[in-house]
Formats: C-alpha cells, structure tokens, sequence
C-alpha cells in the first residue's frame, strides 16, 4: 500500500470525529476544549486512544526533555489539535518531528480557528528526512 494512504480508514474515523466536534462546540476557542471533546467523540465511537503520552526527546543518548502529543489515536496516529489561522509549514515540521520522536508514521493536524475545520494529513518517510537534512546541509 502507498505510504500516502496508510491508515487512510483510521484518519478518516478521526476527521469524522473533529467534524462533529467543531459542530457541536463551535470554532475559536483554545485547542484544549477541541482535545477533549475528541476524547468524548472517541469514546462514542468506540476508537482507542491515549491522551498526553509522554515521549522522551534524546540528545547523545541523554533524555533532555519530552513531548507530549495531544492524542494518539489507534495506537498508531498523531493527533494535535489547534487553532491558528492556517496550517503553515511550520506545523508541518513540527508534526515531522513528532513522527520522528514516537516512531509513528502518520499524523493529522486538526485546526479548529475557523468555521470550516482545516486539517492537514501528514506521513513521515525516509524521504522526508532525506530531503530535510539535504536542505539544512546545503545552508552551511
């Protein structure tokens, strides 16, 4: 299967979920009411999950701080919630390196700031990676 399209049932599930949320609860707050009613949509529906796992951030073999996703869904999809006025390639780096600290592959980013949810799928690859550090080599 393409990479692309991992999880495509799961992130479905998971978009379906923020819809109702925005919704239900309206745009414009901050991110943490959008978290939680995402827990209680999942709950509904019956969709596993674990709210503010903590991953340890490594530096030399040394743990020099951590990070705390605002869900993983399915045991298998980072999900962080916001509320920006769009989704920039900024949140997407981020979303990059959450990937990379949790070993996972897929994440979505669910901006709630407006009317019409925005939402990003985001898929970690060894390419990804390739093309991120061939730039950073190239600005030395």
């Amino acid at each position: 299967m393409d990479a692309d399209f991992s999880y495509k049932e799961e992130t479905d599930a998971i978009i379906g979920s923020a819809f109702a949320v925005l919704n239900e609860i309206g745009h414009g707050y901050h991110e943490k009411p959008y978290e939680n009613g995402l827990v209680v949509d999942f709950d509904y529906h019956g969709i596993p999950y674990l709210q503010q796992p903590r991953y340890p951030i490594m530096y030399r073999g040394v743990q020099v701080s951590e990070f705390m996703p605002d869900l993983i869904a399915f045991g298998k999809i980072i999900v962080d919630t916001k509320v920006i006025e769009r989704i920039t390639d900024l949140e997407i780096g981020q979303m990059l390196n959450y990937l990379k600290v949790t070993g996972l592959s897929v994440g979505l980013i669910l901006n709630f700031k407006n009317p019409k949810l925005e939402f990003r799928r985001v898929v970690s690859s060894t390419q990804n990676f390739i093309r991120r550090k061939t730039s950073e080599s190239s600005s030395y």
